[in-house]
């Protein structure tokens, strides 16, 4: 496929996500319109996913919608769907000159995304447990200079401090770390899925006392790999309780009350509004 051809289709698909996201920033746009997807893909041909329907093409324009692409069917990962990370790029908010943490950066195309709306000084620092995975991400990432891969977990280690933490793997709770890293005014966003398989895309941010907590989506994530969290038996959260989630307290700071919804070895869940 011609470089002008894959420009053509790039533009109208960016345009595409982002009215299907209802993207405020068209920064977003212009970075999906920027990012040639298929330099993130296996050789085609290519296996597309939509509404849980698997199609084989080597027709650049399957690419350029808003469908999962299988990086890997035996372990189901998959290059996720565009609008949703197109939502939540909108919701995390990425400015120039801030550091973002990118958890399961996969081969990197998401990655790449957020390198470029951080520009011109902002960086990424990307984190890939699985080893082909990490390897695929530095050579995909080799021309986007503000992005560091990093081949290991991200989870129960100290990371650098950051503005944003982009999480792409499913975790039954967030790593303390990614609280502790988190700048005044920073954003995480992750996938919760205390049960697996599906749970609420929560938004949290530092507040004057705790985190606050918001749950924008219901999504469903690959389980993140490498992770060394412990799940307390003191409480497991129902499904009516996701959705009461308001903050997260680190317990060492406050330990849990009446207003409990998970607890965890190190945080928990909180129906409460936090302190501002």
């Amino acid at each position: 496929m011609p470089q002008e051809g894959s420009d053509r289709y790039r533009r109208a698909y960016a345009g595409h996500v982002a009215r299907l996201a209802d993207v405020v920033d068209g920064r977003i746009e212009q970075a999906f319109a920027s990012v040639p997807r298929e330099m993130f893909l296996p050789a085609p041909p290519w296996t597309v996913i939509s509404m849980g329907v698997a199609t084989r093409t080597s027709e650049i324009a399957d690419i350029y919608d808003n469908v999962l692409v299988a990086i890997d069917l035996e372990r189901g990962i998959n290059n996720g769907e565009p609008a949703l990370h197109a939502s939540w790029f909108d919701a995390v908010s990425p400015q120039p000159g801030e550091t973002v943490i990118h958890v399961g950066a996969g081969t990197g195309y998401y990655t790449a995304i957020l390198s470029l709306l951080v520009l011109p000084d902002g960086r990424v620092e990307a984190f890939e447990y699985e080893a082909d995975l990490a390897a695929q991400a530095a050579r995909n990432l080799g021309a986007y200079s503000n992005v560091t891969v990093h081949a290991a977990s991200a989870f129960g280690r100290v990371l650098p401090k950051a503005d944003v933490i982009y999480v792409n793997a499913g975790v039954v709770a967030p790593d303390i770390e990614w609280l502790r890293a988190l700048n005044p005014g920073g954003r995480l966003i992750f996938p919760w899925q205390p049960h697996k398989g599906w749970g609420p895309a929560l938004l949290v941010m530092p507040r004057k006392r705790g985190f606050s907590a918001q749950s924008l989506m219901s999504v469903g994530f690959i389980s993140c790999s490498g992770t060394t969290e412990r799940i307390s038996a003191r409480r497991l959260p129902t499904e009516a309780d996701l959705a009461a989630v308001r903050s997260i307290w680190v317990r060492r700071d406050r330990s849990p009350d009446s207003s409990a919804v998970a607890v965890y070895d190190d945080i928990w869940f909180s129906s409460e509004e936090p302190g501002d």
